[in-house]
């Protein structure tokens, strides 16, 4: 019987272990009490079942289920060679559409990955945000027109326009649309978009103050710390921000060099938007910075979550809501102690 006294005691002394290990690995808040059961609305193959149909009952019945996202799809987001009152008998009659149509099908058979990680994503957006309001989620496609529209109550998904960084699509328009921007043209980004796009639309409105170099790093910056806390957490760094896994390797080997470069040209109170544009904007690479055109592109961008987080970890007691409140940037620099140090 002692035995198994010690026995039990071992078990329990075990158990508690591996729950304080794993509780160590995670410091996330418990969303397990908030019900979310996120649907994406696969308005795409509604509309190209609707090809041999007729027309005019068609559009009848698109109007009345999807209302406004419709009115907006037909008016705003399709090519204006669509635009007319026989919007879908030319959309339909365009072999072009129909081509892309079936590529998104193949892709996405389903969208059971992306619901499953809005689900994750907004259960903690509605922990920290309770009055948050999901919108609906509507996948389409719109000839590359369109990638993350956001409307009255929606949110659309131009699922053509995360069909993978190889599709054969990208490589036909990349005069409009070039390399450095479609390789993030993959379903793996589609989530992590949302999650953004929503921050800026709904959550974050960036103030009208913010007009230097260090003031808009720093809003980006807590923009990228708070996809940090609710994405989900084998979200790569390189995917929340847009960077290839060599360009986030660049900018943290040069971390202390950019800084130095910033300060040296008196870049952080710099309130020209032409100057300070090229590192805040998307880009192949940072002119200015690198050789052979390695640099990572918004440097801006990327060393302002480096300082967020910085001052995070330095203020554990700061909550995320204050950190999102607070835009005195100067202070969140200064209290971050955020001083990289140069290549040797």
């Amino acid at each position: 019987m002692m035995y198994n006294v010690k026995h039990w005691q071992i078990y329990l002394i075990f158990l508690f272990a591996i729950t304080f290990i794993s509780c160590r690995q995670s410091n996330r808040p418990d969303v397990s009490n908030i019900q979310l059961n996120i649907k994406i609305e696969r308005f795409d193959n509604e509309l190209f079942a609707g090809k041999n149909k007729d027309v005019i009952e068609v559009d009848k019945q698109l109007g009345s289920k999807y209302g406004i996202f419709y009115d907006d799809f037909i008016h705003r987001i399709l090519d204006s060679k669509y635009a007319n009152t026989e919007s879908l008998a030319n959309l339909y009659r365009d072999q072009a559409y129909t081509d892309l149509s079936k590529e998104v099908d193949s892709v996405f058979p389903n969208l059971k990955a992306q619901e499953e990680g809005l689900n994750e994503t907004f259960k903690y957006i509605k922990y920290y945000y309770p009055k948050a309001k999901v919108p609906k989620f509507i996948s389409f496609a719109s000839g590359f027109a369109y990638q993350m529209p956001v409307g009255d109550n929606y949110l659309g998904i131009g699922l053509d326009m995360f069909l993978g960084k190889d599709s054969k699509f990208y490589r036909a328009i990349v005069q409009s649309v070039p390399l450095y921007l479609s390789r993030r043209f993959a379903p793996e980004y589609i989530v992590p978009r949302v999650a953004e796009t929503y921050a800026h639309e709904e959550l974050f409105a960036e103030p009208d103050d913010n007009r230097t170099l260090l003031s808009k790093m720093i809003f980006q910056g807590k923009v990228l710390y708070f996809l940090d806390q609710v994405l989900p957490e084998n979200t790569a760094d390189s995917i929340k921000i847009g960077y290839t896994q060599q360009q986030l390797d660049w900018a943290q080997n040069f971390e202390g060099d950019i800084w130095a470069y910033f300060l040296e040209n008196n870049y952080l109170y710099e309130t020209d938007y032409q100057k300070i544009q090229v590192f805040l904007s998307e880009g192949p690479f940072t002119p200015g910075l690198g050789e052979n055109r390695d640099s990572a592109p918004k440097l801006g961008v990327w060393m302002g979550w480096k300082i967020v987080k910085k001052y995070m970890k330095a203020h554990p007691d700061v909550t995320l809501q204050q950190l999102m409140a607070d835009n005195d940037a100067q202070k969140i620099l200064n209290q971050s102690k955020y001083k990289p140090k140069q290549q040797k």
